[in-house]
């Protein structure tokens, strides 16, 4: 079990700026703002020869019962209780604060070591504010600066002899990419859609806990937030993700950061779910993200979520297909979903559709019987000649999966005009069962073996 370490503090301290630079990456949203991070963020870090499970959490803040500063702050108590130890951080330029003397008698109730972080202590300021620290009673402060990275070599004085002995025999396992392997990993999936869709809560009702903040209130989620799901035995790594509007109603910098956070998982991702609200679904910015998703090559599944709320009639799913296909004819056939995160109704087919999908994106497809299904199809509906010369296709082989790309071997590639490909894409669709999923098709031109003769003649 890797040791855990949660960051704590009041906001803009610098906790996600010290989280991002011990896990080596820029996983947490940093903006000069304070009160940026709100759901707890899980990493993993390495300081030297040291390995933890970091936790960042929300700047510990009171407020209303009830309210999001609330629970945000139950947020970062869950932290406190999953930690073995805590690294408290204040910003030694500000000095102590009141917030910070009333947050440090909470971590020390938390009767779990404690290490008292000064951040943005490079200069004099910082100086004086760690020297004031002292009357926290939490020991002696160790002075760093995040930003700059300095004084991580005394972070790891600090750190070292709290970590448990590592065990000489464990050896670092080599990484398995057998297809037994890849079956077996967790399906990377990323929740996406306009803000207020429900994908927080759904991906609650999914963990059955409170894990994810969710609010009323539009744009409660910033970071992009994983979370591990077991599901009838099957391992998935869940990313929640902001809400994205379109790029015009996008004027504050931290939303702009939250959406290149989203964009982020979705490249990162390996099924996509594009997570609509059933009373405004198939808006132009529900295209365009799913449009966004084929382009990027990743499976794609769709959950009209909050379907408690329509009124219920005959044929409304075969309508939700019908309308899914008219509406994305790039990916005919994508699974869609009626879903309730409220009620958690359709978890269980949401979570079969990913994995189905998960296969068709992974799929690969006979070379003897991809290319009987080439010759009929241009058999059935030939190339059209362009400027009075016929087009030639020879054969097509798959070069590979993830997503099905396919690669055409012709005479002419710059003439095959793009509503034949379109043809040989929903044809391939239908004869190999490929619905919703990304399908490339590239061309080549095959080699002409009588070229060196015509310029020996010229």
């Amino acid at each position: 079990m890797s040791f855990i370490l949660a960051i704590i503090g009041r906001p803009n301290v610098g906790k996600s700026t010290l989280f991002n630079r011990l896990v080596g990456q820029k996983l947490a949203l940093v903006d000069d703002a304070p009160g940026v991070t709100r759901d707890r963020r899980e990493g993993e870090g390495r300081l030297g020869d040291l390995n933890f499970t970091l936790i960042d959490t929300a700047g510990l803040d009171e407020g209303p019962k009830g309210s999001l500063t609330a629970r945000m702050q139950e947020q970062t108590e869950t932290a406190i209780e999953l930690a073995d130890a805590l690294l408290f951080v204040f910003d030694a330029r500000a000095g102590l604060t009141p917030n910070d003397r009333a947050f440090a008698d909470f971590a020390r109730r938390a009767n779990k070591p404690v290490v008292l972080v000064a951040n943005k202590s490079e200069g004099k300021h910082g100086e004086i504010g760690a020297m004031e620290s002292y009357a926290l009673g939490l020991g002696d402060p160790v002075q760093i600066s995040a930003e700059h990275g300095e004084g991580m070599g005394e972070l790891y004085d600090a750190l070292r002899p709290l970590m448990p002995e590592p065990d000489d025999e464990e050896d670092e396992e080599p990484i398995d990419d057998s297809e037994e392997a890849i079956a077996t990993r967790p399906i990377r999936v990323a929740i996406v859609g306009r803000p207020n869709a429900g994908k927080s809560t759904f991906i609650n009702r999914l963990l059955g806990e409170e894990r994810l903040l969710t609010s009323p209130e539009a744009g409660t989620t910033r970071d992009s937030i994983a979370v591990e799901v077991e599901w009838k035995g099957r391992d998935f790594r869940v990313f929640d993700t902001a809400g994205l509007r379109r790029r015009s109603r996008i004027e504050e910098k931290l939303e702009k950061l939250s959406v290149a956070d989203a964009l982020r998982a979705v490249r990162f991702a390996e099924v996509v779910v594009l997570m609509m609200d059933a009373q405004h679904r198939f808006e132009e910015q529900d295209l365009r993200i799913a449009d966004l998703v084929e382009r990027e090559g990743r499976a794609l599944v769709i959950a009209v979520n909050k379907w408690d709320l329509i009124e219920r009639q005959g044929g409304q799913i075969a309508q939700l297909r019908a309308d899914a296909d008219h509406w994305l004819p790039q990916i005919k056939g994508v699974p869609i979903v009626a879903t309730s995160g409220m009620l958690g109704e359709g978890v269980d087919r949401l979570m079969q559709a990913i994995q189905d999908a998960y296969a068709v994106w992974n799929r690969r497809v006979p070379t003897a019987a991809l290319n009987r299904w080439f010759e009929q199809a241009i058999s059935q509906n030939p190339p059209p000649a362009v400027s009075g010369r016929r087009l030639k296709l020879n054969y097509v082989t798959q070069t590979k999966a993830r997503p099905p790309s396919f690669v055409v071997f012709c005479s002419r590639a710059d003439a095959v005009p793009e509503s034949y490909l379109r043809y040989l894409v929903n044809s391939l669709r239908g004869a190999f069962e490929l619905p919703g999923t990304p399908v490339r098709i590239t061309l080549r031109e095959k080699a002409n073996p009588f070229a060196h003769k015509r310029k020996r003649k010229s």
